[in-house]
Protein backbone atom coordinates (compact mmCIF):
# COMPACT_ATOMS: atom_id res chain seq x y z
CA UNK A 1 0.00 0.00 0.00
CA UNK A 2 1.44 3.39 -1.04
CA UNK A 3 1.77 6.10 1.58
CA UNK A 4 -0.42 9.17 1.31
CA UNK A 5 2.73 11.29 1.16
CA UNK A 6 3.84 9.56 -2.03
CA UNK A 7 0.37 9.72 -3.56
CA UNK A 8 0.08 13.44 -2.93
CA UNK A 9 3.41 14.42 -4.53
CA UNK A 10 2.79 16.76 -7.47
CA UNK A 11 3.93 15.74 -10.90
CA UNK A 12 6.62 17.76 -12.62
CA UNK A 13 5.33 19.38 -15.79
CA UNK A 14 7.88 19.95 -18.55
CA UNK A 15 7.22 22.59 -21.17
CA UNK A 16 7.95 21.34 -24.68
CA UNK A 17 8.80 22.15 -27.35
CA UNK A 18 10.86 25.28 -26.68
CA UNK A 19 10.50 28.35 -28.86
CA UNK A 20 13.17 30.60 -30.35
CA UNK A 21 10.64 33.26 -31.26
CA UNK A 22 12.16 36.72 -31.03
CA UNK A 23 15.71 35.39 -31.33
CA UNK A 24 18.02 36.41 -34.19
CA UNK A 25 20.53 33.89 -35.55
CA UNK A 26 23.47 34.07 -37.93
CA UNK A 27 24.46 30.82 -39.67
CA UNK A 28 27.53 30.67 -41.92
CA UNK A 29 27.94 28.12 -44.70
CA UNK A 30 24.16 27.91 -44.94
CA UNK A 31 23.85 27.56 -48.69
CA UNK A 32 23.61 23.78 -48.58
CA UNK A 33 24.09 20.65 -46.49
CA UNK A 34 24.42 20.93 -42.73
CA UNK A 35 24.30 24.74 -42.74
CA UNK A 36 20.99 24.78 -44.58
CA UNK A 37 19.61 22.13 -42.23
CA UNK A 38 20.67 24.24 -39.22
CA UNK A 39 18.96 27.32 -40.67
CA UNK A 40 15.85 25.23 -41.30
CA UNK A 41 15.79 23.97 -37.70
CA UNK A 42 16.27 27.44 -36.23
CA UNK A 43 13.62 29.00 -38.43
CA UNK A 44 11.17 26.21 -37.61
CA UNK A 45 11.73 26.94 -33.90
CA UNK A 46 10.75 30.55 -34.50
CA UNK A 47 14.09 32.34 -34.89
CA UNK A 48 14.90 34.97 -37.47
CA UNK A 49 17.86 33.70 -39.46
CA UNK A 50 20.55 35.42 -41.51
CA UNK A 51 22.21 32.88 -43.79
CA UNK A 52 25.67 33.43 -45.20
CA UNK A 53 27.59 31.59 -47.90
CA UNK A 54 29.97 32.21 -50.78
CA UNK A 55 27.45 30.93 -53.33
CA UNK A 56 24.64 33.39 -54.05
CA UNK A 57 22.59 30.84 -55.97
CA UNK A 58 22.62 28.34 -53.11
CA UNK A 59 21.74 31.07 -50.61
CA UNK A 60 18.69 32.02 -52.63
CA UNK A 61 17.71 28.35 -52.74
CA UNK A 62 17.93 28.23 -48.95
CA UNK A 63 15.74 31.31 -48.66
CA UNK A 64 13.22 29.90 -51.12
CA UNK A 65 13.10 26.53 -49.33
CA UNK A 66 12.49 28.09 -45.93
CA UNK A 67 9.95 30.48 -47.47
CA UNK A 68 9.70 32.89 -44.52
CA UNK A 69 10.61 36.24 -46.14
CA UNK A 70 10.19 38.30 -42.98
CA UNK A 71 12.41 36.01 -40.86
CA UNK A 72 14.99 34.58 -43.27
CA UNK A 73 17.45 36.77 -45.16
CA UNK A 74 20.83 36.21 -46.74
CA UNK A 75 24.16 37.99 -47.03
CA UNK A 76 26.70 36.68 -49.50
CA UNK A 77 30.38 36.96 -48.74
CA UNK A 78 33.71 35.18 -48.64
CA UNK A 79 34.41 34.92 -44.92
CA UNK A 80 38.14 34.43 -45.51
CA UNK A 81 38.23 38.06 -46.72
CA UNK A 82 39.18 40.00 -43.56
CA UNK A 83 36.46 42.61 -44.23
CA UNK A 84 33.57 40.17 -44.63
CA UNK A 85 32.94 39.11 -40.99
CA UNK A 86 32.29 42.73 -39.97
CA UNK A 87 30.00 43.19 -42.97
CA UNK A 88 28.05 40.02 -42.15
CA UNK A 89 27.57 41.06 -38.53
CA UNK A 90 26.42 44.53 -39.62
CA UNK A 91 23.98 43.04 -42.14
CA UNK A 92 22.47 40.84 -39.42
CA UNK A 93 22.07 43.74 -37.01
CA UNK A 94 20.62 45.94 -39.73
CA UNK A 95 18.10 43.25 -40.69
CA UNK A 96 16.99 42.04 -37.25
CA UNK A 97 18.32 44.57 -34.74
CA UNK A 98 19.97 41.83 -32.71
CA UNK A 99 22.24 38.80 -32.73
CA UNK A 100 21.35 36.11 -30.21
CA UNK A 101 22.78 33.00 -31.89
CA UNK A 102 25.92 32.55 -33.98
CA UNK A 103 26.69 29.25 -35.69
CA UNK A 104 30.16 29.10 -37.27
CA UNK A 105 29.55 26.33 -39.79
CA UNK A 106 31.30 27.47 -43.00
CA UNK A 107 34.04 25.16 -44.17
CA UNK A 108 35.42 22.76 -46.74
CA UNK A 109 38.20 20.19 -47.00
CA UNK A 110 41.40 20.34 -49.07
CA UNK A 111 43.19 17.12 -48.33
CA UNK A 112 46.63 15.66 -48.92
CA UNK A 113 49.37 13.86 -47.03
CA UNK A 114 51.74 16.27 -45.33
CA UNK A 115 54.63 15.98 -47.83
CA UNK A 116 52.26 17.03 -50.62
CA UNK A 117 50.51 19.79 -48.66
CA UNK A 118 51.59 23.29 -49.65
CA UNK A 119 51.79 26.27 -47.31
CA UNK A 120 48.86 27.82 -49.17
CA UNK A 121 46.77 24.67 -48.76
CA UNK A 122 47.49 24.38 -45.03
CA UNK A 123 46.82 28.09 -44.48
CA UNK A 124 43.54 27.88 -46.39
CA UNK A 125 42.27 25.29 -43.92
CA UNK A 126 43.26 27.45 -40.94
CA UNK A 127 41.69 30.51 -42.59
CA UNK A 128 38.23 29.00 -43.03
CA UNK A 129 38.01 26.74 -39.97
CA UNK A 130 39.76 28.83 -37.31
CA UNK A 131 40.52 32.39 -38.37
CA UNK A 132 37.05 32.97 -39.84
CA UNK A 133 35.18 32.04 -36.61
CA UNK A 134 37.65 34.17 -34.63
CA UNK A 135 37.05 37.20 -36.84
CA UNK A 136 33.28 36.76 -36.87
CA UNK A 137 33.07 36.49 -33.08
CA UNK A 138 35.41 39.44 -32.66
CA UNK A 139 33.19 41.45 -35.00
CA UNK A 140 30.12 40.57 -32.90
CA UNK A 141 31.81 41.15 -29.55
CA UNK A 142 31.02 44.86 -29.20
CA UNK A 143 27.29 44.27 -29.71
CA UNK A 144 27.25 41.24 -27.40
CA UNK A 145 29.18 42.92 -24.57
CA UNK A 146 27.35 46.25 -24.60
CA UNK A 147 23.92 44.68 -24.96
CA UNK A 148 24.59 42.20 -22.15
CA UNK A 149 25.76 44.96 -19.83
CA UNK A 150 22.51 46.91 -20.40
CA UNK A 151 20.38 43.82 -19.87
CA UNK A 152 22.18 42.84 -16.67
CA UNK A 153 21.93 46.40 -15.30
CA UNK A 154 18.20 46.37 -16.02
CA UNK A 155 17.78 43.02 -14.29
CA UNK A 156 16.71 41.21 -17.47
CA UNK A 157 19.69 39.04 -18.46
CA UNK A 158 19.38 37.20 -21.78
CA UNK A 159 21.28 34.03 -22.65
CA UNK A 160 22.99 34.12 -26.04
CA UNK A 161 24.51 31.22 -27.93
CA UNK A 162 27.64 30.53 -29.96
CA UNK A 163 28.08 27.15 -31.63
CA UNK A 164 31.36 26.44 -33.42
CA UNK A 165 31.55 23.44 -35.72
CA UNK A 166 34.45 21.06 -35.30
CA UNK A 167 35.03 17.46 -36.34
CA UNK A 168 36.29 14.12 -35.09
CA UNK A 169 39.23 14.91 -37.39
CA UNK A 170 39.97 17.73 -34.94
CA UNK A 171 39.57 15.62 -31.81
CA UNK A 172 41.18 12.41 -33.11
CA UNK A 173 43.23 13.43 -36.17
CA UNK A 174 42.81 11.91 -39.63
CA UNK A 175 45.41 10.85 -42.23
CA UNK A 176 45.60 13.23 -45.16
CA UNK A 177 44.01 16.10 -43.26
CA UNK A 178 46.83 17.92 -41.49
CA UNK A 179 45.34 21.32 -42.32
CA UNK A 180 41.69 20.43 -41.81
CA UNK A 181 42.37 18.62 -38.53
CA UNK A 182 44.52 21.49 -37.24
CA UNK A 183 41.84 24.05 -38.01
CA UNK A 184 39.13 21.95 -36.40
CA UNK A 185 41.29 21.32 -33.33
CA UNK A 186 42.06 25.02 -33.05
CA UNK A 187 38.40 26.01 -32.98
CA UNK A 188 37.97 23.86 -29.86
CA UNK A 189 40.56 26.02 -28.10
CA UNK A 190 38.76 29.14 -29.32
CA UNK A 191 35.48 27.73 -28.01
CA UNK A 192 36.80 26.96 -24.54
CA UNK A 193 38.52 30.33 -24.22
CA UNK A 194 35.47 32.35 -25.28
CA UNK A 195 33.28 30.32 -22.93
CA UNK A 196 35.44 31.70 -20.10
CA UNK A 197 35.62 35.23 -21.49
CA UNK A 198 31.92 35.57 -22.34
CA UNK A 199 30.29 33.75 -19.44
CA UNK A 200 30.01 37.12 -17.67
CA UNK A 201 27.89 38.30 -20.61
CA UNK A 202 25.52 35.32 -20.36
CA UNK A 203 26.83 33.69 -23.53
CA UNK A 204 27.02 29.91 -23.87
CA UNK A 205 29.92 29.01 -26.18
CA UNK A 206 30.03 25.37 -27.27
CA UNK A 207 31.13 23.23 -30.20
CA UNK A 208 29.64 20.31 -32.10
CA UNK A 209 32.04 17.81 -33.64
CA UNK A 210 30.72 15.87 -36.60
CA UNK A 211 31.68 12.47 -37.87
CA UNK A 212 30.71 11.45 -41.40
CA UNK A 213 27.55 13.31 -42.41
CA UNK A 214 25.91 12.92 -45.81
CA UNK A 215 27.25 16.05 -47.51
CA UNK A 216 29.37 16.71 -50.58
CA UNK A 217 32.50 16.37 -48.41
CA UNK A 218 31.89 12.61 -48.08
CA UNK A 219 30.45 11.87 -51.51
CA UNK A 220 32.08 9.47 -53.98
CA UNK A 221 35.39 11.08 -54.95
CA UNK A 222 35.01 9.71 -58.48
CA UNK A 223 31.78 11.57 -59.23
CA UNK A 224 32.21 14.15 -62.01
CA UNK A 225 30.75 16.90 -59.82
CA UNK A 226 32.90 16.05 -56.77
CA UNK A 227 34.85 19.31 -56.82
CA UNK A 228 34.66 23.01 -56.04
CA UNK A 229 36.44 26.15 -57.12
CA UNK A 230 38.05 28.23 -54.39
CA UNK A 231 40.39 31.18 -54.91
CA UNK A 232 41.48 29.92 -58.32
CA UNK A 233 41.98 26.31 -57.22
CA UNK A 234 40.04 23.28 -58.42
CA UNK A 235 39.58 21.27 -55.22
CA UNK A 236 38.37 17.68 -55.27
CA UNK A 237 35.83 16.81 -52.60
CA UNK A 238 34.82 13.42 -51.27
CA UNK A 239 36.34 10.07 -50.36
CA UNK A 240 37.07 6.79 -52.10
CA UNK A 241 34.03 4.43 -52.05
CA UNK A 242 36.04 1.61 -50.46
CA UNK A 243 37.17 3.89 -47.62
CA UNK A 244 33.65 5.17 -47.14
CA UNK A 245 32.33 1.63 -46.82
CA UNK A 246 35.00 0.66 -44.29
CA UNK A 247 34.26 3.72 -42.19
CA UNK A 248 30.54 3.00 -42.35
CA UNK A 249 31.23 -0.51 -41.09
CA UNK A 250 33.33 0.85 -38.23
CA UNK A 251 30.56 3.20 -37.11
CA UNK A 252 28.57 1.69 -34.20
CA UNK A 253 25.32 2.86 -35.79
CA UNK A 254 26.41 1.36 -39.11
CA UNK A 255 25.60 4.37 -41.26
CA UNK A 256 26.38 7.98 -42.06
CA UNK A 257 24.47 10.75 -40.34
CA UNK A 258 22.03 13.04 -42.12
CA UNK A 259 22.30 16.84 -42.21
CA UNK A 260 19.06 16.97 -40.22
CA UNK A 261 20.58 14.81 -37.47
CA UNK A 262 23.66 17.02 -37.42
CA UNK A 263 21.47 20.11 -37.15
CA UNK A 264 19.64 18.57 -34.19
CA UNK A 265 22.84 18.51 -32.15
CA UNK A 266 23.45 22.17 -33.01
CA UNK A 267 19.87 23.09 -32.14
CA UNK A 268 20.38 21.81 -28.59
CA UNK A 269 23.21 24.30 -28.05
CA UNK A 270 21.09 27.09 -29.59
CA UNK A 271 18.15 26.38 -27.29
CA UNK A 272 17.29 27.19 -23.66
CA UNK A 273 18.00 23.52 -22.89
CA UNK A 274 21.73 24.37 -22.87
CA UNK A 275 21.56 27.51 -20.70
CA UNK A 276 23.89 25.96 -18.11
CA UNK A 277 26.22 24.25 -20.57
CA UNK A 278 29.28 26.08 -21.85
CA UNK A 279 32.80 25.32 -23.04
CA UNK A 280 31.78 21.82 -24.13
CA UNK A 281 32.25 19.74 -27.28
CA UNK A 282 29.34 17.48 -28.27
CA UNK A 283 30.39 14.71 -30.67
CA UNK A 284 27.73 13.87 -33.23
CA UNK A 285 29.29 10.92 -35.07
CA UNK A 286 27.10 7.86 -34.53
CA UNK A 287 29.81 6.66 -32.13
CA UNK A 288 32.55 6.75 -34.78
CA UNK A 289 36.07 7.83 -33.82
CA UNK A 290 38.99 7.89 -36.23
Amino acid sequence: MQSSTLQEQPRTVFESPFSLEGRAALVTGAGRGIGRAIARRLAAAGASVMVNDLDETMLRETEAELAIPDRVQHVRGDLTDPTTPDAVVKATLDAFGAIDIIVNNAGYSWDNVIQKTTDEQFQAMLDIHLITPFRLLRAASAYIRETAKREIAAGIPVMRKVVNITSIAGTDGNPGQAGYSSGKAGVIGLTKTLAKEWGRYNVNVNAVGFGLIQTRLVQDLNRPDAAMEMHGHHIRLGVQPTLLESVRSACPLGRLGTPEEAAGAVLFFCSPLSDYVTGEVLICSGGLHF
